[in-house]
Parts: structure tokens; C-alpha cells; sequence
């Protein structure tokens, strides 16, 4: 019987190491926001999430632009059935949203106020953040209507083409100042969480 106890403490020591284990490398692949973390600029991207002009359908006229969730890129509608591709990093699972919305301000350098329910599942986040090359709203800020969401520039180059925001669409930072000097304050913004058949 003794020694029969001693293996049913042993086997749970191991099980609850192994679920320590897991769960703190779970953790450890998720950061969440790093603020004070300065881009590396110099990052390359994956070919699939550089910027590129590519042929693009749609009924959307020359300006607009729509965000595809589901393929990790924004596209900025040209003439000739053509469309500026950017890739970017979009919400985590349970994070994403769809909808039609218009950018109603433009920001270089933005400050950044996690709101409330950002700071409770992120509580080590600051409170406020002068803008700068360590804040995590990057070079650039394009806000989405009243919403708490934005297309902005990102302090983390490797999260682009993975969900890994808030519900936010982030870009490198040299990506979001080429859109931000391309769209004005008005432009359309259609976000699909699935692809057009």
C-alpha cells in the first residue's frame, strides 16, 4: 500500500509539472504588447506579407480599402483592377470583427492608452504611452470610426501574417507610413473576416 501511494504522488508530481510546462510555454509563445521594445527595422519579411501591387477584383472604388482577416492582408484599391497589397497582423481568435467603417483621424508617432479591458488582461501595460519607436502603436495610427480599433505600425516586424492583436490590423512600420501618406482622413475601410468566392 505504501508503496502504491508513493507512485500515485509521483505520477501527479509529474502530471502537474507537465501541466505547468505547457502551460507557461503557452504563455511564452503569446508576449502580448511589449511596450519599450524598439522595431528592428531592418526585419525582413516573408515574401507572402511585403508590400506589392497585385491584381485585385472588386466592386470597391480606386481609394478604398479592405482588410481580409482570413488572408492576413490589407489591400488599398487601384484603378485597372489592381490593388496595393500590405501584409499585416489581425485579432487573436475571439479578437476578430468585421464591418464597414472610415478613418476619422491620422496620427504620426501616435500616443497610446491601452483602454480598460486591454489593461485587465494585459495588467502590466502602461497606463499611457508617449509615441515613439518603442511604443506598440509604431510610426503610424489610421483610427477606425469611434471604435477602440486601427490600422497602425507595429513595434513586433515578426507578428505580421499571424493573429496576434486585439482586434487592431498592425504593419511593419515603413508599410503603414507608405499607407498613411496614401489614404486621407474619410477613406473606406470594408473589414472581411472571410474571403470573397
Amino acid at each position: 500500500m505504501p508503496s502504491f501511494r508513493r507512485l500515485l504522488c509521483a505520477t501527479s508530481a509529474i502530471i502537474a509539472l507537465a501541466l505547468s510546462t505547457s502551460h507557461s510555454f503557452a504563455q511564452s509563445e503569446d508576449p502580448g504588447d511589449q511596450p519599450g521594445l524598439v522595431a528592428d527595422d531592418g526585419y525582413e519579411l516573408d515574401p507572402e506579407w511585403r508590400k506589392q501591387v497585385v491584381y485585385f477584383r472588386t466592386n470597391e472604388p480606386p481609394g478604398t480599402i479592405i482588410v481580409s482577416t482570413a488572408e492576413r492582408h490589407l489591400y488599398l484599391v487601384q484603378p485597372g483592377g489592381r490593388a496595393i497589397r500590405y501584409g499585416i497582423g489581425v485579432g487573436r481568435d475571439g479578437f476578430q470583427w468585421q464591418g464597414l467603417l472610415s478613418i476619422t483621424k491620422k496620427a504620426e508617432w501616435p500616443d497610446w492608452t491601452p483602454p480598460p479591458e486591454m489593461i485587465q488582461r494585459q495588467p502590466y501595460l502602461p497606463r499611457f504611452m508617449a509615441g515613439g519607436p518603442g511604443n506598440p502603436l509604431g510610426a503610424r495610427a489610421m483610427y477606425l470610426g469611434t471604435t477602440v480599433y486601427r490600422i497602425h505600425g507595429t513595434n513586433q516586424p515578426w507578428t505580421i501574417g499571424s493573429k496576434i492583436s486585439s482586434g487592431c490590423f498592425r504593419l511593419v512600420n515603413a508599410d503603414v507610413a507608405d499607407l498613411f501618406d496614401r489614404v486621407p482622413v474619410g477613406t473606406k475601410v470594408v473589414v472581411r473576416q472571410k474571403p470573397e468566392l
